[in-house]
């Protein structure tokens, strides 16, 4: 007797995907608690290896590939995402992701998801927990150094937490930094340099594809708070060796970092701590001192967004 085939998964869309998880900030909690199980070693119950990456040279592109598992969440996940450099249609996104969650009991798979939108929000979410834990007090002006899909998740769920006074952009190419301005629901000042934009801020976030630094450490204000979102290659840079080597350095991942980001890897710098070990307690928020935090992205902030949808997709089905 045959057994019977498992249902075929659901397929969740960006529409499906944007409806159940509408905002950022649904994500913050879930997003804490994996940081700091991801900190905690065997101890917290996350299994993650480092993503592996396939470079298609041909093409100037890359296919990385993120699994991950969550003991506490009972979540499996794999992420599958292309990023590439120059690409000449500009109605093609630089980033695409594709989210597979899996029953983790048996294997079965249960859901083929968006990517994009996952990895916006949880991007920006994760970046929003470490300035909230690093900004300075009374902080009053944000930079935002580009003008793509993570710029927009990421003013999103600042200007929803935080209370700017100001908010700037710069962008390599200025009429999307202009359009930036006019999309978003607030004032915006379109500067017409990094520098400009960078002079007097009090959080920085750098959401680029740049491979050059173009963050200067000269430029920032003493005390400031950096979140680093780009130059996702141990050859790629978005900050110089000025900015990385005088800030306490925050990473999502020791491991990740000191194997894939080019900030850390080119400058030399410390790593002070991981995300998660502050959360935890056991590493100080130094938020007296100019600070960075490289972002790398991990599998197991898409594992808890994926189960998060998912459970409410299932629950409104």
């Amino acid at each position: 007797m045959s057994r019977a085939a498992p249902p075929p998964p659901v397929v969740l869309g960006a529409e499906e995907v944007e409806r159940h998880l509408p905002r950022a900030g649904l994500l913050l909690s879930a997003l804490e608690a994996a940081l700091a199980n991801f900190s905690r070693g065997p101890a917290g119950g996350v299994a993650q290896p480092v993503r592996a990456v396939v470079p298609i040279q041909k093409h100037k592109g890359f296919l990385g590939v993120m699994p991950a598992y969550s003991a506490n969440d009972d979540a499996l996940t794999t992420k599958l995402v292309t990023f590439y450099e120059d690409l000449k249609n500009p109605l093609v996104p630089s980033h695409q992701a594709t989210v597979l969650l899996f029953e983790p009991s048996n294997g079965t798979l249960q859901a083929v998801m968006d990517g994009s939108i996952i990895t916006a929000k949880r991007t920006a979410a994760v970046s929003a927990i470490a300035t909230k834990l690093l900004m300075p007090v009374d902080s009053e002006v944000l930079c935002i150094l580009g003008a793509g899909v993570q710029a927009y998740s990421h003013y999103e769920i600042f200007t929803e937490l935080f209370s700017f006074k100001e908010v700037k952009i710069w962008n390599r190419t200025k009429e999307n930094a202009e359009k930036f301005a006019r999309s978003v629901n607030g004032p915006v000042q379109v500067c017409s340099s990094a520098q400009e934009a960078v002079t007097g801020a009090d959080v920085i976030v750098t959401v680029t594809m740049v491979t050059k630094p173009i963050l200067h450490g000269e430029w920032v204000k003493p005390g400031a708070h950096i979140n680093a979102i780009g130059a996702s290659r141990p050859d790629w840079r978005e900050l110089d060796d000025n900015a990385m080597r005088n800030s306490v350095l925050y990473v999502d991942s020791r491991e990740a970092a000191l194997q894939e980001s080019g900030d850390v890897i080119l400058s030399g710098a410390k790593i002070f701590a991981e995300l998660g070990e502050v959360l935890l307690g056991t590493k100080p928020a130094q938020r007296e001192k100019t600070t960075v935090f490289k972002s790398l992205g991990m599998a197991i902030e898409d594992t808890v967004a994926a189960k998060m949808i998912f459970d409410s997709w299932s629950a409104g089905s």
